[in-house]
């Protein structure tokens, strides 16, 4: 018998509930699996579960195959269909110890446990799976599950559910423990981030959780927060931002258009001259601040001028890092039913954003030469700026260690770094 072989698609909350996963499954003794944790953001995400899951078999043909993650929630019949498929567990239920137990428990075979996919909505809980020190050099700590928003193009919440928050208290305990293990950077994820404490009592903001943490844990070195709403940042993140170094300037905006009809039609809770305001006021609190963010391409009804509109928020946010995404139609959503663009135009507008983003980055790290950066190394010669920047090293450097390091130039979309001589 072989240990439970793990593969996991999609986000970085993704990866973090397959190490919980990981333990949930040891602790029940599971042997000779596959645990595929499927994404559900794009057909495309669909499309490559389907093939990973066949060639998971493939090398696998004696083991239970079991497809879990947002796809498996949002299309379990999908996945049931699968000839290549044992079992199919939601989101929820591949958070309990309890749906691991079953499954090594005698006389539960065959169909039994088959399909296991209860009403996302109805779950009310996202602390009972929080684990210690899930990453080799940041640990990531999930804060935040679920989305309360209906954007028209996202599927996501039928994937994960309504919001819900893990207290501030826990929070803190867990990196506490984490800088005690020597992680020198904690990262907070979740689906909606900037929704974290809107269930919680007195309704907390992302702001007081985050000057919380840096309060408590004054041995924490490097805090980051993942992916957020700009219209949702609050006063006290903006406190944060600006009085806070030890709070990484980077932030990675949920943008998705420059259009403001497009906006309206996405269900977006801000336009364009928000997102650039939000820009220009976090600018103004931290001169070094750096933005990424997530742009599609194509939407349904956009026409050129529109995506132009896309296009130069690049210049008006002074945006860094890009993520960009064609527009895929996902079943269920009301995008899905609107006029769509063809192929060929959605794919030319995204190779566009992404020449565009490039090209910006290779400015943002022109511009670094001759500074001086607190790298943390995520490799023997690889590690991240501050501002999330890649910097690569002649020699190897400690790995998990933050090196102070001068830039002499750039090499491709890295920079060159050199130990700063003491």
């Amino acid at each position: 018998m072989t240990a439970p072989v793990f593969a996991t698609l999609g986000c970085r909350l993704n990866a973090y509930e397959t190490e919980a996963m990981k333990e949930l499954a040891a602790a029940a003794g599971l042997e000779n699996a596959v645990i595929v944790n499927t994404c559900a953001v794009t057909a495309e995400a669909l499309r490559k579960a389907r093939q990973e899951i066949r060639r998971l078999r493939r090398d696998h043909p004696d083991a239970t195959l079991i497809v879990t993650g947002c796809a498996a929630q949002t299309e379990p019949e999908t996945f049931a269909a699968m000839p290549e498929v044992s079992r199919v567990i939601g989101n929820s239920e591949k958070m309990q110890a309890a749906t691991w137990a079953a499954m090594t428990a005698p006389g539960l075979t065959g169909d039994t446990l088959r399909v296991q996919v209860d009403d996302i909505m109805s779950v009310r809980e996202t602390a009972g799976h929080l684990i210690d020190g899930f990453g080799r050099h940041r640990a990531y700590v999930q804060v935040q599950n679920g989305c309360d928003h209906r954007c028209t193009f996202c599927i996501i919440p039928f994937g994960r559910g309504n919001s819900r928050s893990v207290p501030a208290g826990v929070v803190v305990d867990q990196i506490r423990r984490l800088v005690d293990k020597g992680f020198n950077e904690v990262v907070l994820t979740g689906v909606d981030l900037t929704g974290w404490g809107a269930d919680l009592p007195a309704q907390p903001r992302l702001g007081d959780l985050v000057l919380r943490i840096l309060r408590l844990v004054p041995d924490l070195p490097r805090l980051r927060i993942s992916s957020i709403d700009p219209i949702e940042a609050d006063g006290a993140l903006m406190q944060a931002i600006a009085t806070e170094p030890r709070l990484m300037p980077h932030l990675h905006l949920s943008l998705q258009a420059g259009d403001d009809m497009i906006l309206k039609r996405m269900k977006r809770r801000h336009l364009r001259d928000d997102a650039i305001a939000f820009c220009e006021k976090a600018r103004r609190l931290r001169p070094d601040i750096v933005f990424g963010a997530d742009i599609i391409a194509g939407f349904p009804t956009e026409t050129e001028q529109m995506f132009e509109n896309s296009l130069k928020l690049l210049d008006d946010c002074g945006l860094t890092f890009l993520h960009v995404f064609p527009f895929s139609p996902r079943k269920g959503t009301p995008a899905a039913r609107m006029p769509q663009l063809r192929g060929p135009e959605i794919r030319d507008r995204a190779a566009r954003l992404r020449a565009a983003g490039d090209a910006r980055l290779s400015r943002h790290l022109a511009e670094q030469s001759g500074m001086t950066h607190h790298v943390l190394m995520e490799g023997p010669r690889m590690g991240r700026t501050e501002q999330f920047a890649e910097a690569v090293f002649d020699t190897d450097q400690p790995e998990g260690r933050i090196i102070v390091a001068d830039i002499t130039g750039t090499r491709g979309q890295q920079l060159v770094a050199r130990v700063r001589a003491a």
